[in-house]
């Protein structure tokens, strides 16, 4: 497949990584980025193609099989309103937070064959999860081009409604995030507790990374996973109760009803 990156930040790094790794040619990628650091970065590592605008030195032939949209959503119209005129067939696959299909559609004068992803930061490590959700006039060979481009940097998941966009923004979107934060608490816990900021550190990581590896190999879920390190009268148990008591699970969905709310509103902001 010949793609088109537009836009070459963290996650197009990440998504011609995994493309690497699983054997796609290097050749076959172009990479269209005004920062000439990045290019640079891009063109030595992957040995990709480079330009320093973002469609002046593309066509309709040129522009290969698949452009991935990996800019800013503030970014995203200016692009797609340049880029319009150099479609035909091209299948168009957007990765920006928060903007609509049919917003982006529109600013391409009515092209239609459009997937929307929404991946995350693990995919820099070939263990993200990516949303995806395609326009109705993407073809089945055009969903299997978009799915093989995203399997590259984790799973994939295919939605049925683009409303549930938000939702997975604020979830494995945003998730990351979460998860981070819940380590520095508890590697600042440990601090706080005696123990030296490298050893707390370290118990953090492995902690969470032991945990999440039990969780994905275990036929339990985590509820019963929790309730299993949780003994009555324990240690575990008392923790578990101040938490409880911190209403921690209402303040989780109260992060995740804000991050989703945002989405819808970039989505709403950015498309008058």
């Amino acid at each position: 497949m010949q793609i088109s990156f537009i836009g070459g930040g963290n996650m197009a790094k990440a998504i011609i990584g995994g493309l690497k790794t699983n054997g796609f040619a290097m050749q076959a990628m172009t990479v269209i980025e005004p920062e000439t650091d990045k290019r640079a970065q891009l063109s030595a590592q992957f040995g990709v193609q480079n330009a320093d605008t973002y469609v002046e030195k593309m066509d309709s032939k040129t522009a290969g099989e698949i452009i991935l949209l990996a800019v800013k959503p503030q970014q995203l119209r200016a692009v797609c309103q340049q880029l319009a005129p150099k479609l035909s067939s091209q299948l168009v696959i957007s990765i920006a937070a928060g903007i609509r299909t049919t917003d982006i559609s529109r600013w391409l004068n009515g092209h239609a064959a459009i997937v929307r992803v929404m991946p995350n930061t693990p995919a820099q490590i070939q263990a993200g999860v990516s949303a995806l959700y395609a326009m109705p006039n993407v073809t089945a060979e055009q969903r299997a081009q978009a799915n093989q481009v995203l399997s590259a940097v984790g799973l994939t998941l295919w939605l049925d409604d683009e409303a549930k966009m938000d939702v997975i923004t604020a979830i494995s979107g945003s998730g990351p995030a979460y998860v981070f934060y819940f380590m520095e608490a508890l590697a600042e816990a440990a601090v706080a507790l005696g123990l030296q900021p490298e050893e707390a550190n370290q118990l953090a990581l492995e902690t969470f990374a032991g945990a999440s590896l039990l969780a994905k190999n275990s036929a339990e879920n985590v509820k019963t996973l929790r309730a299993q390190v949780t003994s009555k009268g324990g240690t575990t148990e008392q923790g578990i109760l101040a938490l409880e008591a911190g209403n921690i699970k209402n303040i989780v969905l109260q992060a995740a009803t804000a991050a989703a709310e945002k989405s819808r509103a970039l989505g709403d902001t950015l498309a008058e």
